[in-house]
């Protein structure tokens, strides 16, 4: 999914149309991805390394599935004995390695990797990844303290929405679900410029009903779709 000139020219135009009606200030990011969740990956492959190969030993596991370790010869001697655990042992520990490598690579796969990622995890990161954003780019600043950051993460199919303490004290956060919804909506549609244009044109509209324009007005945010 890749947004254009043209798609963020929209976006920055929802944006002016909705402030004209407010004196408060919305904010848009858009990310590809907030995390390489490598953790999660590293945390499926240990999982899966220690628990798959214990079912291959009802299955009689034995060094002679691996050419070179096992032997065909019955041990006679303890040292022999020895040495037919230790081949044994190496050739559990060879599957181990096979299956923990397996599994990371697999988890990899962005589609796959968002499938065994937790939701709550997901939604966790993202949502730091929105009040990163929102104190780096001013958002809690304003004069008034009535921005509000739109943030998307489109890998993670999730959106965050960021309210400063002056919009919180007037309105109840129940009003952004309609936002969210819509641009989520539009997301899994795979139109997230639309999205961006209705969750902007629903907060615009809460806005303006609790902070309408003052005199002397001035834009304190840029209005632009800012791609991370």
């Amino acid at each position: 999914m890749r947004l254009t000139d043209q798609d963020q020219a929209r976006v920055a135009a929802a944006i002016a149309q909705a402030e004209a009606r407010t004196s408060g200030e919305i904010f848009c990011v858009v990310a590809r991805r907030v995390s390489s969740y490598v953790d999660v990956s590293l945390g499926w492959a240990a999982a899966a390394a220690l628990i798959l190969p214990m079912g291959l030993i009802p299955l009689g596991f034995d060094a002679a599935w691996f050419p070179g370790l096992g032997d065909t010869w019955e041990a006679a001697h303890l040292a022999d004995r020895q040495m037919t655990v230790g081949h044994a042992l190496g050739a559990y520990a060879v599957v181990q390695a096979a299956v923990f490598v397996a599994v990371f690579l697999l988890t990899r796969i962005p589609l796959v990797r968002r499938w065994a990622t937790p939701r709550s995890v997901r939604r966790a990161r993202v949502r730091r990844a929105a009040v990163q954003q929102f104190l780096a780019h001013g958002v809690h600043v304003t004069d008034k303290r009535t921005g509000v950051l739109i943030f998307a993460a489109l890998d993670d199919h999730q959106v965050e929405l960021v309210a400063d303490e002056g919009i919180h004290a007037r309105v109840d956060q129940g009003v952004w679900a309609d936002a969210v919804a819509a641009l989520l909506r539009e997301m899994k549609a795979d139109r997230p410029v639309a999205g961006f244009e209705a969750a902007i044109d629903l907060c615009g509209r809460v806005l303006a009903e609790h902070f309408p324009p003052r005199a002397n007005d001035a834009n304190e945010l840029p209005d632009h779709l800012v791609l991370l």
